[in-house]
């Protein structure tokens, strides 16, 4: 691609990025919608979903794995279960990678 398509495509999104942003602020200034409101408390959680389950479920970019070999899938569903219980972020971030590296070093 060209310097200034380069430049444009860029220019584009970012002009499309800021209409969505301030679209939002510009109709939801006094008070959003409760539905709305619900729906979006949702996107954190399924944006984690979806840069976390490629990594866990395909490991080294090779076919879906979800056999007892994975321990990537292992120690996730390990901080998953501590996540769970615990409620703690940190708590589950260091169990789950502990986990990992143990698997690691076990298989």
């Amino acid at each position: 691609m060209e310097t200034p398509h380069l430049i444009a495509a860029i220019l584009a999104m970012a002009a499309g990025t800021l209409v969505l942003r301030l679209s939002f602020i510009y109709l939801f200034s006094e008070e959003m919608p409760e539905i709305l409101d619900r729906a979006l408390r949702f996107v954190p959680a399924a944006a984690l979903a979806a840069l976390v389950a490629p990594a866990v479920l395909r490991p080294d970019d090779g076919p879906i794995d979800v056999s007892l070999g994975n321990e990537r899938l292992l120690a996730a569903v390990f901080a998953g279960l501590v996540a769970h219980y615990t409620k703690s972020f940190l708590f589950t971030v260091l169990s789950g990678m502990t986990a990992f590296w143990l698997l690691r070093l076990v298989f």
